[in-house]
C-alpha cells in the first residue's frame, strides 16, 4: 500500500478551457519550464512537450523515488501535456520544429540566450517564421548582464536571493526552503507573464519576448523584507521565523503539539486576550496597540508560552477557532496528504489512467464554484510523436518510421 491508494479519484468536472486554442511548444526541462507549462495546460492550452530522443526532460532521470519506473519529480510537473521525441540540434529535426513553431501560439525554453543562438531557437529565429509569437525563456540570471551565460539551479537562485540567508534558527547555517520555491515561482512569473502577452496579442497582433529569471522571481518573493530593509536600514538576520513585523507571528509550544499563532491586529489580540483568560492584557497601554507589543514582544511571548503549554493543541485550536484567532497546526507532509479539506476542494488527488495510478496536486484556483479537472496524465517519453508530427507536421507513416530511423525523433 501507498500514501496514493487512499486519495480520492481525480475532480470530474469540466477542465478549465480559458485557454483552449492556445498552442504552447515546451522545449524546457526539469522544473520551472514545466511547472509554468502544466498551469497553462490546466487552463486549457494545448501544451506540446518536446523532448530529447532516448532521455527526455532531465526530470526523468531524478529519483528515487520512482513510482513503477517514472520520476516522481516529473509527474508532479507535466500533466497535461503531450510528448513528442525530436532532435533539433540536426537540420531534419530543427526543420520540424520549425514548421511546429509555424502552428503555435506560445515557445518556452529554459536556455541561456548563448545555447539559444547555438540551436538555431532564439526569439529572433523564431519569430521570423512566426511573426506573433510570443517566446518566453526561463533562465537563472535573465538573458542579460554579466551573469546572463552562468549555470543555475534552485539551490543557487535561493542563494542569491537572500531567503536562504533568513531562513534557520539564529545559531544555526543558513538553509534553502523545503520546496524548489524559485522554480515554483519563476514558473508561475512565466505564466503570468504568457497570459498577459496572449491577452494583449488579441489587441495588437504583436508577439513578445518574454525573459524570467529565477534569481529575480526568487528576489521579487523577498519584497517585503528587502524593501523594508531599504527603507529602515535595519538588517534583519535568522530568528527562526520570529522576527516578523507583526508583535505575535510564530510558533508556540503546547501540552502536547506546537501550533502557529498569528495576532495581526488590535481586535484580535482583544479577542485572543479574552480567550485565553488574560483580559487584563487587552486593557494594558502598553500592549495597546502593535509597535508597543513589538517593543514588550520577549514580555508577552513567554506569558503566551507559559498560558499555551497548559493545554494540548486540539483544544487550543478549537478554542480559537470559535474565537476567530489565525492559528494552525504545523502539519508533516503525511498529514497535509490525508487533509479532509483539501481532499474534499479537490486539491490533492490520484490521476487513474488505465492501469496506471499517479498522484497530482490541482491548480489551487477553484472557478464557479469549481476546481478544473485533468485532461490527461503525464505523458510517456515520445507517446504523442507520431500522431503530432503526422497532425502538425505533415509527415506520413513513412516519414515517420525513416526519422525514427535516423534518431530524429
Amino acid at each position: 500500500m501507498l500514501p496514493m491508494d487512499d486519495l480520492p479519484d481525480a475532480p470530474s468536472g469540466t477542465p478549465f478551457g480559458m485557454l483552449s486554442g492556445v498552442r504552447i511548444l515546451d522545449l524546457t526541462t526539469s522544473v520551472a519550464g514545466p511547472y509554468a507549462t502544466q498551469l497553462l495546460g490546466d487552463l486549457g492550452a494545448d501544451v506540446i512537450k518536446i523532448e530529447r530522443p532516448g532521455g527526455g526532460d532531465d526530470a526523468r532521470a531524478w529519483g528515487p523515488p520512482f513510482l513503477d519506473g517514472e520520476s516522481l519529480w516529473f509527474l508532479s510537473v507535466n500533466r497535461n501535456k503531450r510528448s513528442v521525441t525530436l532532435d533539433y540540434t540536426r537540420p531534419e529535426g530543427l526543420a520540424i520544429l520549425l514548421d511546429l513553431t509555424r502552428q503555435a501560439d506560445v515557445v518556452i525554453v529554459n536556455m541561456v540566450q548563448r545555447t539559444q543562438d547555438k540551436l538555431g531557437i532564439s526569439f529572433e529565429t523564431l519569430s521570423a517564421v512566426k511573426p506573433d509569437l510570443i517566446f518566453a525563456a526561463i533562465t537563472g540570471f535573465g538573458l542579460t548582464g554579466d551573469r546572463a551565460a552562468l549555470p543555475c539551479y534552485d539551490l543557487i537562485a535561493e542563494g542569491y536571493s537572500g531567503v536562504m540567508d533568513l531562513t534557520g534558527e539564529p545559531d544555526g547555517p543558513a538553509q534553502k526552503v523545503g520546496s524548489p520555491a524559485a522554480d515554483m515561482l519563476s514558473g508561475q512569473d512565466a505564466a503570468l507573464a504568457i497570459c498577459a502577452a496572449l491577452l494583449e496579442r488579441t489587441r495588437t497582433g504583436k508577439g513578445r519576448k518574454i525573459d524570467v529569471a529565477l534569481v529575480e522571481s526568487m528576489t521579487r518573493f523577498m519584497t517585503p523584507r528587502i524593501v523594508t530593509y531599504l527603507g529602515s536600514g535595519e538588517l534583519p538576520r535568522r530568528s527562526g521565523g520570529r522576527d516578523s513585523v507583526i508583535a505575535i507571528y510564530q510558533v508556540f509550544e503546547t501540552a502536547d503539539q506546537p501550533m502557529t499563532l498569528g495576532l495581526g491586529n488590535d481586535g484580535i489580540w482583544r479577542r485572543f486576550c479574552n480567550a485565553v483568560g488574560r483580559p487584563d492584557w487587552a486593557g494594558e497601554a502598553r500592549f495597546s496597540d502593535n509597535a508597543k507589543r513589538r517593543e514588550a514582544r520577549p514580555e508577552i511571548v513567554a506569558g503566551i508560552q507559559e498560558i499555551l503549554r497548559a493545554r494540548p493543541r486540539a483544544e487550543w485550536l478549537a478554542l480559537f477557532a470559535e474565537a476567530k484567532i489565525p492559528a494552525g497546526p504545523i502539519n508533516r507532509l503525511d498529514e497535509v496528504a490525508t487533509d479532509p479539506e483539501l481532499l474534499a476542494r479537490g486539491t490533492i488527488y490520484a490521476l487513474r489512467d488505465g492501469e496506471r495510478t499517479v498522484p497530482q496536486i490541482n491548480l489551487g484556483i477553484q472557478v464557479d464554484g469549481a476546481p478544473t479537472a485533468p485532461r490527461m496524465p503525464p505523458p510517456r517519453l515520445g507517446q504523442h510523436t507520431a500522431a503530432i508530427l503526422n497532425e502538425l507536421g505533415g509527415c506520413a507513416e513513412k516519414d515517420l518510421a525513416a526519422l525514427s530511423a535516423a534518431g530524429i525523433i
